[in-house]
C-alpha cells in the first residue's frame, strides 16, 4: 500500500480500518473464537416499551403496528434516553438527503444498544456509534461532508429496472431472473439498493411506482417465464416477500412450481431477522410447509435469503424463525449481508456475525456484497482493495461452504468475487471487470463480453493525488 492510501485510511474512522489488530503476544491468533449465547435484549428497558408484554411482543401484528416511522414515535420510545441533538440530527437527514423513510420495527430497534449502556449524554454517544442504527437509522452527521455520493452513483445503480422484461421481472443473468412483487417492506435499510422504488417518497427522492395490479403483475411474470425455458432460477423478492399476503404468495410459489424449467427458487426476506415474528405465525409456517412439500416432490430447491449485517441482530426469535422454516422443508436458509463502514468492515466484525449465523442460528453465511453506488451512501461503502484485505482475513475461521464470499455488483456486469478484477487504478479509485454473459439489454452488443466495466472506489478513501483528480473532474 502507498503512503498516501494509508494516510487515507487513517483520516477514515476506525470503524472502516479492515486490519486485523497485531499479534502482539506472539504465539495468540488475529482472531479469538468463543462460542456466545444468543440473548434476547430487554425490550422493557425502553421507557416506551416498560409495559410490553412477552406474548405482545411475539404477535407479528403487534410488532407491525407498533414500528417506528418518524421522529415522533421515535421520541415516544425513547423517551429522554436520547438527547434532542439526536432528534434534530436524525430530522436534518430525513428531510435533507435519506433516500429511504423511517420504517423500524420494534425487533430491530431493540437490538440497537443492547444492554449496558450508560446514562445521560453518554447514552446518546453509545446510539450513535451502535452498528444497527448506522444503517437502519442514519443522520445528517453521519454524512460525509464532501462526497456525499459518488459522481457516478445513480438511483438504479444495478439497471435492474432497465433490465425489465415483465413489470417487476429483472432478467439479467442468463439462467436467472428477480422477481419484484412488491414495492414495500416491514423495514427500510437506509443503504437500500432498490431506493428508486422501494418504500415511500423522500424530500431527496420521489420514488418510482408499480403500475399493474398485482394478479395482472405475477401473470405476466408466469407467462415470462413458460416462454423462457432458459430460466431456471427465480430470485422471488421486492420490497420483502413478508409483505406479500401470504395466499397470494403461495399461489405465486405453487405457479412458479409448476413450470418444469424452474429448478430453484429463492424467497428474499430480510424480515427473517428484522421481523422475525411473521415467519412464525401459524398460517405462514403452514403454508411454508406446502409449498416445501411440493418443491420437494418436484425436485425444485428452495431456500430462503435473509440479509444481517450485524451479529448483534442475531437473538433467539430470530434463530427460532430460521429454524422452524428448515423443520417444515425449506433445504437452506442463506445470509446476504452488505459490507459497510461503521457497521461490520472490519474482520473481527464479520467473524463474529458469521460464527453466530452458521452456530447458533442455522443461517448459512453466503455472501457479503460491498453496498452499491447509490446516492448518499459513500459514508457506508469501502473500496475494492479493503474488501480484497477483508476476505483475505476471514479465510481459514469458518468452514468452508460457510465461509462468505465478498462481492461487489459492478454495473451491467454483476456479482464477481472481489478477487476478479481485470485491472485496478488504485490511485484513482476506479477498477476494470469482465464478464461472460448478455443482459437481456444487450443481445444487439458485439462487445459485450470483450470490454470491461468501471466500478468506482469512495473517493474519500484515495490518496490525496487521486482525491484532487475527482475534484478536477467535478470542476
Amino acid at each position: 500500500m502507498s503512503s498516501e492510501a494509508e494516510s487515507a485510511v487513517e483520516a477514515a474512522s476506525p470503524s472502516s480500518r479492515l486490519t486485523l489488530t497485531p499479534d502482539r503476544a506472539g504465539g495468540a491468533q488475529p482472531y479469538e473464537y468463543r462460542r456466545k449465547e444468543l440473548v434476547e435484549p430487554d425490550w422493557t428497558r425502553f421507557p416506551g416499551w416498560r409495559d410490553v408484554t412477552a406474548a405482545q411482543w411475539e404477535n407479528a401484528q403487534w410488532q407491525r403496528v407498533n414500528c417506528v416511522k418518524n421522529v415522533k414515535q421515535l421520541r415516544a420510545v425513547m423517551g429522554d434516553l436520547l438527547d434532542e441533538r439526536f432528534y434534530i440530527d436524525l430530522e436534518a437527514d430525513q428531510q435533507q438527503t435519506a433516500t429511504m423513510s423511517m420504517l423500524l420495527p420494534p425487533q430491530m430497534l431493540n437490538t440497537m444498544v443492547p444492554a449496558g449502556a450508560p446514562a445521560g449524554a453518554a447514552y446518546t454517544e453509545a446510539f450513535y456509534a451502535d452498528p444497527v442504527r448506522r444503517y437502519m437509522v442514519p443522520v445528517a452527521s453521519d454524512r460525509l461532508p464532501e462526497w456525499t455520493s459518488h459522481p457516478h452513483a445513480t438511483r438504479d445503480s444495478l439497471h435492474e429496472h432497465d433490465m425489465w422484461v415483465a413489470e417487476g421481472l429483472t432478467h439479467r443473468y442468463p439462467t436467472k431472473v428477480l422477481a419484484e412483487l412488491l414495492s414495500t417492506c416491514p423495514q427500510y435499510c437506509g443503504h437500500c439498493t432498490r431506493m428508486d422504488l422501494v418504500g415511500n417518497s423522500t424530500p431527496a427522492v420521489a420514488k418510482l411506482k408499480l403500475e399493474l395490479k398485482p394478479v395482472d403483475r405475477y401473470d405476466a411474470h408466469i407467462a415470462y417465464l413458460k416462454n423462457h425455458p432458459g430460466v431456471r432460477d427465480v430470485v422471488v423478492s421486492g420490497g420483502d416477500v413478508a409483505n406479500v399476503p401470504w395466499k397470494q404468495l403461495e399461489a405465486y410459489l405453487m405457479r412458479l412450481l409448476e413450470i418444469d424449467t424452474i429448478r430453484d427458487i429463492r424467497l428474499a426476506t430480510k424480515a427473517l431477522m428484522g421481523l422475525p415474528q411473521h415467519w412464525l405465525q401459524a398460517d405462514v409456517v403452514e403454508g411454508v410447509e406446502r409449498v416445501a412439500r411440493t418443491a420437494r416432490r418436484r425436485g425444485v430447491n428452495l431456500a430462503i435469503h435473509t440479509h444481517v449485517n450485524h451479529v448483534n441482530s442475531i437473538t433467539p426469535i430470530v434463530a427460532k424463525a430460521a429454524r422452524t422454516m428448515l423443520e417444515v422443508g425449506v433445504r437452506d436458509v442463506r445470509n446476504q449481508g452488505v459490507l459497510m463502514r461503521g457497521v461490520n468492515a472490519h474482520s473481527h466484525d464479520l467473524l463474529d456475525l458469521c460464527f453466530a449465523l452458521q452456530g447458533e442460528a442455522n443461517i448459512l453465511p453466503y455472501y457479503f456484497y460491498m453496498c452499491d453506488m447509490i446516492p448518499n451512501a459513500e459514508h457506508w461503502r469501502v473500496a475494492v482493495w479493503q474488501a480484497q484485505q477483508l476476505q483475505h482475513d476471514i479465510m481459514g475461521y469458518l468452514p468452508g461452504y460457510a465461509t462468505p464470499r465478498i462481492v461487489c455488483d459492478v454495473p451491467f456486469v454483476g456479482k464477481r468475487w472481489v478477487h476478479m478484477v481485470t485491472e485496478y487504478d488504485r490511485d484513482h479509485g476506479i477498477s476494470y471487470w469482465t464478464k461472460n454473459y448478455r443482459t437481456s439489454i444487450e443481445a444487439a452488443e458485439a462487445d459485450a463480453l470483450t470490454k470491461r466495466y468501471a466500478y468506482y472506489d469512495p473517493i474519500d478513501t484515495l490518496p490525496e493525488s487521486g482525491r484532487r483528480w475527482w475534484a478536477k473532474q467535478e470542476d
